[in-house]
């Protein structure tokens, strides 16, 4: 049996304006069945759109994106690889900064992450990355060119990870977050 794999939160954010990507760290969260509390992504519903084109777009579907998840370590590899300084979490919209979890975003959807308050998140899958997330990043580097279209390629499979809230309770940095994988499946068709 392998080693409970553990991490810990380095920053909680919340994006109150709908739109503006930036996020603003706080001193903690309450995360709610309907997602971070003031949170610009929270809801039960949202509209269907390019990430769901099996719906119509605009039809109300269940709301799997309430929290958005980064690592620090991820966000490092970004850095290095848009040759900058660095990338902060509250740049990309991100709701929680953790640490301490290898290729947090490779998770496989179903993990549940567990904090010490009661809270439970559920992952639903990779935040795909996006030139609107580069978009973000350019203005605190406007002496580099493209970076708006270099993010997409730098962030491939480390932009971190969307979920929805499975258990309320509260969110602070310094929390230990306990990772619970889903039990492996393995499928064919007959």
């Amino acid at each position: 049996m392998s080693a409970p794999l553990t991490g810990h939160t380095v920053r909680v954010l919340v994006g109150a304006e709908p739109k503006r990507v930036l996020t603003r760290e706080v001193p903690e969260v309450r995360v709610s069945l309907e997602g971070v509390v003031g949170d610009r992504h929270a809801g039960l519903t949202r509209k269907a759109d390019v990430r769901t084109p099996w719906f119509p777009r605009g039809a109300l579907v269940r709301n799997s994106r309430q929290v958005s998840l980064v690592s620090t370590e991820e966000l490092a590899l970004i850095a290095s690889a848009l040759e900058v300084l660095r990338v902060q979490a509250s740049w990309l919209g991100a709701n929680l900064e953790l640490s301490g979890v290898p290729r947090l975003t490779r998770l496989p959807p179903g993990t549940r992450l567990f904090f010490p308050e009661d809270a439970v998140l559920m992952m639903e899958g990779e935040n795909t990355p996006c030139r609107k997330a580069g978009r973000a990043v350019e203005p605190f580097y406007p002496e580099r060119q493209a970076l708006a279209s270099r993010f997409v390629k730098a962030a491939h499979q480390r932009r971190g990870l969307v979920g929805w809230v499975e258990r309320p309770g509260l969110i602070r940095p310094g929390d230990a977050v306990r990772v619970l994988l889903p039990p492996p499946v393995t499928y064919s068709l007959p």
